[in-house]
């Protein structure tokens, strides 16, 4: 399909050929955007304003070219110098602590997901912003409102910029080679073709390690697929439940299936494997599709390739949340004005767009109208990553997000439950019960 984007507009954004090549989409000529005509919020920028932002780094180099170049706009617009650093996946959640703490530092981070509600009391509301862009495209989508606000509030004190998904992929022609279409959506279905593959020499692989984004992923969705949740609505801790041992004797099984030293993946180790083609199926996000496919040497592997939701279980949908990047503004900034005036020109259509189609897919959008992107228009293979933050499952699931919630993903509780009983180190009953008492502790020193 022809995409509307042009490569001399891309070029006069300021990115490089070889990022236009890389990803097809950059600025956009012909937009499919809808946006409301609704007034902007009243935001003076003080005088001699000047700011300073933290990012995570970039998977797409794309993703940094854009941003960057829409910053320097914002400066030749209004004369308020930003900086932008970008620093590592596993860095940032650090220095945002380092931050809230000191009352010093970036007047603006872009952090993950939950981070606004664990440094709440260190930040600026942003509502009167959300509420603008909200309106004014199409309105936020389930997970942006369950991240940017306030629990059981419509106090907004972060802005969700867009969310990554790590769905299933697989070699189409090995899953075929051994009588499967595509993956099963029961749990049953889903060791079958384990089994089966691994008998091939092409078996599956799912971190079991302290990995971010995999790991903690791979024992969400086995969790969330059974029915079991970390918490209840009220936040009572429900982890040690019978629906949690069902997902621990399956993913007992399942371990067995997988290729050797899972236990010690990270977050780039299944995509070395995959791309190495030793195994034939694990869940990732966009990255590794376009890793392959602009690669000539591995192209194959990336035309063999295909996405597929992570399968539902037991659950009524499939039980994917998404990584978020969600901005903030600290109260210690001299200049919350500026910053709030930069977040909602970055959030903006004639921003935010070349910024969501040069990422290829790898971040969805959070607003409603940006699903008419053209990015989501091309290759078909991407598409599936778009509704994204349509999700209603999120770190913390089922209950408020908290830092207690946050600490629990940070310090990898689920993920080591499941690998001690994958291992044989502990029984699944002593496995739940012990994620049950390291819970407990964390949302107790919370009251």
């Amino acid at each position: 399909m022809r995409n509307d984007i042009t490569r001399r507009d891309a070029l006069a954004l300021g990115l490089s050929a070889a990022t236009v090549a890389a990803t097809g989409v950059a600025a956009h000529a012909q937009s499919a955007i809808k946006a409301a005509d609704v007034p902007a919020p009243k935001l003076p920028i003080e005088k001699g304003a000047s700011l300073r932002m933290l990012r995570p780094v970039r998977f797409v180099q794309a993703d940094e070219d854009v941003f960057r170049a829409n910053a320097a706009k914002f400066t030749k617009e209004t004369g308020v110098e930003v900086k932008v650093d970008f620093v590592g996946w596993e860095d940032i959640s650090q220095q945002t602590a380092v931050t809230a703490n000191s009352g010093a530092g970036p007047d603006i981070i872009i952090g993950f997901s939950d981070a606004p509600h664990i440094y709440v009391d260190k930040l600026i509301e942003l509502t009167d912003v959300a509420d603008y862009v909200g309106k004014r495209y199409g309105g936020w989508l389930p997970l942006a409102q369950r991240y940017g606000k306030k629990n059981k509030s419509d106090t907004w004190i972060g802005l969700p910029f867009g969310a990554t998904a790590g769905p299933l992929i697989y070699r189409k022609s090995i899953l075929q080679s051994v009588g499967f279409d595509k993956v099963p959506e029961d749990h049953a279905g889903i060791l079958d073709l384990c089994q089966k593959l691994q008998k091939a020499g092409k078996p599956a692989g799912f971190a079991l390690g302290n990995a971010k984004g995999d790991g903690n992923g791979f024992a969400s969705w086995a969790l969330w697929s059974h029915n079991a949740a970390l918490l209840d609505s009220d936040g009572n801790v429900t982890i040690n439940s019978k629906e949690t041992i069902a997902a621990l004797n399956w993913v007992k099984q399942l371990y067995p299936t997988f290729i050797a030293g899972t236990t010690s993946w990270n977050d780039v180790s299944n995509n070395r494997a995959y791309s190495a083609q030793e195994i034939a199926l694990t869940a990732n996000g966009v990255s590794l599709y376009f890793s392959l496919k602009n690669d000539p040497a591995t192209k194959a592997i990336a035309d063999d390739s295909e996405h597929q939701l992570l399968p539902k279980g037991v659950a009524k949908v499939s039980p994917m949340a998404g990584l978020t990047l969600n901005a903030m503004v600290f109260k210690h900034s001299q200049y919350p004005n500026a910053a709030k005036a930069f977040l909602q020109y970055m959030l903006e259509k004639d921003q935010y767009e070349p910024w969501l189609n040069a990422n290829s897919g790898y971040w969805a959008q959070p607003l409603a109208a940006y699903a008419e992107a053209a990015v989501w228009k091309g290759d078909p293979k991407v598409a599936i990553f778009k509704d994204t933050m349509n999700s209603t499952y999120y770190d913390g699931y089922a209950g408020p997000i908290s830092t207690a919630t946050g600490a629990v993903s940070a310090d990898y509780v689920l993920i080591q439950m499941f690998a001690s009983v994958a291992t044989g180190a502990a029984t699944p009953e002593a496995a739940a019960a012990e994620a049950e008492q390291r819970c407990k502790r964390y949302f107790r020193r919370q009251r």
